[in-house]
């Protein structure tokens, strides 16, 4: 599901919504990472930075491009080293968020 506000700025600025789009594809398309690898790495970012909306986002991408909820709960467990225990246990806390809400649907 795209949220509300992605799809409020798709309506109100196409053109800079298609460039931004256009940028990602070339972001992927340039390496040899695949789609499911990618999505871990965004995920991962995602987590590092404390976005949680990009974080819900981007496990849902990744539930798309082949991972598993196992993989997703990992991403966010090796970041505690990293981020902290507590900022691990916020992330992964938006992570079964989304899976969450998958196994009601």
């Amino acid at each position: 599901m795209i949220p509300k506000p992605y799809r409020q700025m798709h309506q109100d600025f196409p053109e800079y919504m298609q460039a931004y789009e256009s940028f990602g594809e070339a972001a992927r398309s340039v390496g040899p990472l695949s789609a499911k690898e990618v999505s871990l790495v965004k995920l991962a970012i995602s987590i590092g930075a404390g976005l949680e909306g990009a974080a819900h986002s981007h496990t849902r991408k990744a539930l798309e491009a082949g991972c598993t909820p196992a993989e997703l709960r990992h991403v966010a467990m090796v970041a505690a080293p990293t981020i902290g225990f507590p900022t691990m246990m916020r992330a992964r806390s938006w992570v079964e968020d989304v899976l969450r809400k998958q196994d009601n649907e």
